[in-house]
């Protein structure tokens, strides 16, 4: 039975990402790239790489795939989808097919990989979950650039707005029937998404969790709440904005310029003082991810009628 679902699963993957890539039409592209996401998030979780399954289920199918939709919609509004479509690219499905064929040959010629270095350096992180271990002492350059490819993502955002539009709130207006059922989760989800949100960040010093898991809940229950009229939406001239953009980064950074000032590698953290030392890290990361990724999909300034 394992067996058995494990190949359905592995068909299911196929077929979903060969309709998100040669399906007709924008919109049930994206739908099926979302539904590949949460399939992909099982996957994982057969494996038993829960930390990934769950970033997949919150980034890669949840947050992606509302970034995709918002895009539709502005596409929609600006008529481009009225342009002449296009055909698939042979050369695109070529390099597809030679990508996943070489991964395919890497898979089973390669040797298994070893860490034996890895689980004797581990305990000196103070980290319990090898996940957070790695990504905040052994790839911290790899979680920094992370970090700011985010804020450059979002200032590429910012800069399609109209310069009449760069003082208004950003997104679009939500209108929130009251009573209805937006405004009612708008009120309902918030302090449950706060809590696991919250729980994610400090369960993933030891078990699953971490940062970005952590920011993408929050994050989500800040766009639920303003989409309600909850939370007004916010302007870039704030300063609060700011400052929340840029904590994880800067928090970081100057962690990185601290181990320097004591004689020590640049990023790397005194074993005495690492476990809190990350999870500070991990609570400035956390806020510049969730408020990074609200703004994202909120999109750019646009003084425009409230969608109801």
């Amino acid at each position: 039975m394992s067996l058995a679902l494990d190949l359905a699963l592995c068909g299911l993957i196929l077929c979903v990402a060969l309709g998100a890539v040669v399906g007709r039409g924008v919109f049930r592209s994206v739908i099926f790239f979302i539904t590949y996401g949460l399939l992909l998030a099982i996957g994982w979780a057969r494996l038993g790489a829960k930390d990934v399954a769950l970033a997949e289920a919150a980034i890669g199918a949840g947050l992606t795939g509302v970034l995709l939709l918002t895009a539709h919609g502005r596409l929609r509004r600006m008529s481009v989808e009225r342009a002449p479509r296009v055909g698939p690219n042979p050369m695109a499905a070529t390099t597809g097919i030679a990508v996943a064929l070489a991964l395919g040959w890497a898979w089973f010629a390669l040797p298994a990989p070893t860490a034996p270095d890895l689980a004797a350096a581990l305990p000196l992180t103070g980290m319990g979950n090898p996940v957070t271990g790695v990504l905040l002492h052994f790839r911290a350059w790899d979680t920094l650039l992370e970090s700011i490819v985010l804020l450059a993502a979002l200032l590429g955002v910012w800069m399609l707005a109209r310069d009449v539009d760069w003082h208004a709130p950003l997104g679009l207006r939500y209108h929130a029937r009251p009573g209805g059922v937006l405004a009612s989760f708008g009120r309902l989800l918030p302090p449950i998404g706060l809590s696991f949100g919250s729980y994610l960040v400090w369960a993933g010093a030891d078990g699953t969790g971490g940062a970005f898991q952590g920011g993408t809940v929050l994050a989500a229950v800040v766009l639920v709440a303003m989409m309600a009229g909850v939370l007004p939406p916010p302007r870039v001239a704030q300063g609060g904005l700011r400052a929340a953009l840029v904590v994880g980064p800067g928090v970081f950074l100057l962690s990185g310029l601290l181990a320097v000032a004591l004689g020590m590698g640049f990023l790397t953290l005194p074993p005495a003082v690492a476990k809190p030392a990350t999870l500070i890290i991990e609570v400035a990361l956390t806020v510049s991810i969730a408020v990074t990724l609200a703004v994202l999909v909120i999109g750019p300034p646009d003084d425009k009628e409230p969608v109801r």
